[in-house]
């Protein structure tokens, strides 16, 4: 079977706007294309991204006028971003380990080719639904000592899971690798 890539699964049509342009603007962009992200250029050049939340917690909530905040005063950066040729499970490693909801797609002369959401990995494999729980859980309830699921070594399932270098491993895999 053929390994899914990013690039199989990412949205194409990325909507941008520049770093100075506002939080209104932003806020008006959202609404009208109906997202929850855009991505911040510097020129061409992917350099952050802003959310709904962005918008909310460090606009609104703070009491600072959308009309003047620029959006390279608020958005997330340094952007974390992945090839099209990464393996849809490593990417959502990725948004689970970096703490993000979505992936801009870069191409490797760093040109935007597209975003990747945990929305768009759920729609093309169910089975990536466990990495993104886990994330989920974790934020939730804070750094867990044990998980249930697939051990990422020998791939049988466990109900007592550690995480070892980033990868969950059963207790079997630990104590045959030393780990």
């Amino acid at each position: 079977m053929k390994e899914v890539r990013v690039g199989d699964v990412m949205r194409k049509g990325v909507i941008t706007l520049q770093q100075d342009e506002t939080a209104e603007s932003a806020a008006k962009t959202l609404k009208r294309n109906m997202i929850g992200s855009v991505i911040v250029l510097r020129k061409s050049e992917p350099v952050g991204i802003i959310t709904e939340r962005d918008i909310i917690f460090k606009v609104i909530a703070e009491g600072k006028d959308p009309r003047k905040v620029k959006l390279n005063a608020i958005m997330s950066s340094p952007l974390k971003a992945v090839g099209p040729d990464v393996d849809i499970e490593e990417a959502a490693r990725m948004l689970r380990d970096e703490h993000v909801k979505r992936l801009p797609v870069v191409s490797n002369k760093g040109v935007l080719i597209g975003i990747l959401s945990e929305t768009d990995m759920v729609r093309v494999s169910p089975a990536l639904f466990d990495i993104i729980r886990e994330r989920a859980e974790v934020e939730r309830f804070g750094k867990t000592v044990e998980f249930t699921g697939l051990c990422e070594s020998c791939f049988n399932y466990s109900e007592s899971l550690k995480r070892i270098d980033g990868k969950l491993i059963c207790e079997d895999c630990e104590e045959e690798h030393g780990l």
